[in-house]
């Protein structure tokens, strides 16, 4: 688009990736019959950039994950935070972690200034864009399993930073983790300890804290 037409400078294209798995019928997958599987969704934004002229288009390429919901009944905590007289929360040293990813990451690839739109073929040799797309979701999975979460914020940071290290191509990397939160369900009405974290078993899923 930006090369075929002259009062076009920029030109931006968002694309979603759903995950759909065939459907298994007496232990076959089916050769026409899909089910979704799960929420999630692999995204892809480019933005070519025409401004300098046709001969030196620029690209920039994000992609990443959303909607990718997780949930870990232990090794999270949320203690030692700075409190005052309006404070609250309470500190938690065991803790359900549940939240829905929402992840981002730019391609840091100088080279991405090219002559023509033909070109755009050969960014993934050196972007590797679906090597970094399984590299990134591994990494995201594997920490939040893992990891003895001091917060919420410290399980983030790492992620990024590991995706950033096993990954060359990539520049900058943004997390989103809104906490999903689990609340202890109150049974003193049947003579049960529940709501302090080291009684709670029995848990109500609710959509603000």
């Amino acid at each position: 688009m930006v090369t075929k037409y002259p009062h076009v400078n920029k030109a931006f294209c968002d694309v979603e990736s759903l995950k759909w798995s065939r459907i298994p019928v007496q232990d076959v997958e089916h050769k026409h019959s899909f089910v979704r599987d799960g929420e999630e969704k692999r995204t892809a934004n480019v933005e070519v950039d025409g401004t300098q002229g046709n001969d030196k288009l620029v690209c920039k390429v994000t992609s990443g994950i959303q909607d990718l919901l997780v949930l870990k009944s232990s090794g999270s905590a949320f203690e030692n935070f700075l409190r005052d007289e309006y404070t609250t929360l309470i500190p938690v040293s065991d803790r359900i972690f549940s939240t829905s990813v929402d992840l981002t990451y730019t391609f840091s690839l100088p080279a991405l200034s090219f002559g023509t739109i033909d070109a755009l073929g050969e960014l993934d040799v050196e972007a590797q864009f679906n090597r970094v797309a399984a590299s990134a979701k591994e990494v995201t999975l594997e920490v939040f399993a893992v990891d003895e979460s001091a917060s919420v914020q410290a399980t983030l940071y790492k992620m990024a930073t590991d995706i950033i290290k096993k990954n060359p191509s990539v520049g900058s990397v943004s997390y989103k983790l809104p906490n999903k939160h689990y609340i202890p369900v109150d049974l003193s009405f049947m003579k049960l300890d529940n709501l302090k974290p080291e009684d709670a078993e029995v848990f109500c899923p609710v959509a603000a804290p």
